[in-house]
C-alpha cells in the first residue's frame, strides 16, 4: 500500500480522470501529511507533480525536497522510507534533478513512449530508481498528462520496460482514477502476468480503489502493490487498516 499526494500549487489535491479542473483539495501542508502517513506505517510514498505533468517540466522540486525531509524525519530509523516522485520528466535532466534532490524512484511515462532509448539507457545507469508509468484509456497509453493518447498498447510498453530493467510499472486505468469506482484488476493482474514473462518487475496498481475488498481483489488476482489517494482521504479506510489487510 503506498499512499499517493498529489502536489498543485503547493496543496495536496485529488484529480478525477486527471482532469485539473476537477481538483479536490485535501491539505495545504503536504509534508504534514508525508509525516502523519510515515508515522501510520507508510514505507513508501508516491507524490505527482501535477504542476510539472502539466508543464512538461518538474515544477515543485523544492516542496518535494522538503516533503522527503519531513518523511525520513518522521520514520522510524529501522524502517526507511522511500519516495518515489512523478509528473512532468521529459528529460534525462530532469531525471537527474530528482535523484540528486534525494528521491529514490523516478516516474516516467510520456518519456518511455516519445524517448524509449533514452529511458533504457536511464534504467541501466540508475537500477533500482526508474519506474516506467503505463497510463492505459482502451489498453493504449495516454501521455501528457492524460491530454493525448498513443498508438503504443500497454502490454507492449510493460514488457519493453521489464526488458530494460525497470524498477517497477506503475499502471494506471485513466477511467477509474480519483473515482473510487473499483481497482482495474483484471487489466492490472494481465499485465503482471504479461510482465512476468520477462523478468522480474513488479506492477502497482493505480487507481479506482475505494473500499479493503478492492485490495483483497487484487491481492487475489496477483497484484502485489497499490497506490491509495482519494479513499485514505475520504476516509473510506485507515491507512493503518490498509497496510494490515495487505
Amino acid at each position: 500500500m503506498i499512499p499517493a499526494i498529489d502536489l498543485l500549487e503547493g496543496r495536496a489535491v485529488r484529480l478525477a480522470k486527471g482532469d485539473r479542473a476537477r481538483a479536490t483539495t485535501y491539505s495545504h501542508d503536504p509534508c504534514g501529511l508525508a509525516r502523519q502517513f510515515v508515522r501510520a506505517g507508510a514505507r513508501r510514498l508516491h507524490v505527482v507533480d501535477l504542476d510539472g505533468a502539466f508543464a512538461g517540466q518538474p515544477a515543485q522540486v523544492e516542496l518535494i525536497r522538503r516533503l522527503l525531509n519531513a518523511a525520513r524525519e518522521a520514520a522510524d530509523p529501522s524502517k526507511p522510507v522511500e519516495l518515489e516522485v512523478g509528473g512532468g520528466i521529459r528529460d534525462a535532466a530532469a531525471v537527474e534533478t530528482l535523484i540528486e534532490a534525494g528521491v529514490d524512484k523516478v516516474v516516467v511515462g510520456t518519456l518511455a513512449v516519445r524517448e524509449p532509448k533514452l529511458v533504457a539507457e536511464l534504467c541501466r545507469a540508475h537500477p533500482s530508481a526508474i519506474i516506467v508509468a503505463i497510463d492505459a484509456r482502451d489498453g493504449l497509453v495516454s501521455i501528457e498528462g492524460w491530454r493525448e493518447t498513443s498508438t503504443v498498447p500497454a502490454a507492449q510498453l510493460a514488457c519493453q520496460a521489464a526488458e530494460w530493467g525497470a524498477a517497477g510499472l506503475l499502471f494506471t486505468d485513466i477511467s477509474r482514477d480519483g473515482l473510487q469506482v473499483g481497482p482495474a484488476v483484471e487489466s492490472t493482474a494481465a499485465v503482471q502476468a504479461e510482465v512476468d514473462r520477462v523478468g522480474p518487475i513488479d506492477v502497482i496498481a493505480s487507481g479506482g480503489v475505494g473500499s479493503l475488498e478492492h485490495l483483497d481483489a487484487l491481492a487475489a488476482a496477483g497484484v502485489r502493490a497499490v497506490i491509495c489517494g482519494r479513499a485514505l482521504y475520504e476516509h473510506s479506510f485507515t491507512l493503518e487498516e490498509a497496510l494490515a489487510r495487505c
